[in-house]
């Protein structure tokens, strides 16, 4: 086999790896890919509104359960302007509190801001579904680390919001988030 031979298939092998990342994974998913989805479409100021309640479970990078949590959400609008806090209660005991501030663009566009996010969020809304992609710092109790964040939202014919999120270090997935968010008085 010749050098040749071996640079040619190894470069083949990295476009492979690239196209499958860039084509056919959960980051590859674009706004554009639900503009012209059937059904509602999702509008943060009217289905992340007043009290939620949200149930959910996070993966380590092996794919297995490493922790499961519910949320009590509290999300209030002045126009264009949201403040959403959320009391998180995981299944080892720990209580989380965290607020998120959101300004939404007229195109579209969402701005997300929290203490555990360095700089800001960056967003989007489209037909039934909502992308974050953003940077953040974990505590301190679990490493300190920054990590890049990339959260899509679904709006299901229900009203139930299915929220998956998948968070990275040097690009390679450390954890991933499922859940479900719904109205309280839904219960």
């Amino acid at each position: 086999m010749s050098l040749l031979s071996v640079v040619l298939g190894a470069g083949l092998a990295l476009l492979a790896v690239w196209m499958v990342r860039r084509l056919a994974t959960f980051r590859a998913q674009r706004p554009a890919d639900y503009e012209q989805a059937g059904g509602e479409a999702f509008d943060l100021r009217r289905h992340l509104n007043g009290p939620l309640v949200c149930d959910g479970v996070i993966y380590g990078p092996m794919g297995r359960v490493v922790s499961r949590f519910t949320g009590d959400f509290d999300v209030r609008w002045q126009g264009n302007a949201g403040v959403m806090t959320e009391v998180f209660r995981y299944d080892s005991g720990k209580v989380q509190h965290r607020e998120w501030r959101l300004t939404l663009g007229s195109d579209g566009r969402i701005t997300a801001r929290a203490d555990d996010i360095p700089g800001e969020g960056q967003g989007w809304q489209s037909g039934p579904a909502v992308l974050l992609r953003y940077r953040i710092r974990l505590e301190a109790d679990a490493g300190g680390h920054v990590l890049d964040t990339t959260d899509w939202m679904y709006l299901t014919p229900g009203g139930t919001i299915v929220n998956r999120s998948q968070f990275r270090k040097f690009g390679f997935k450390v954890a991933e988030l499922v859940a479900t968010m719904r109205r309280k008085e839904a219960l």
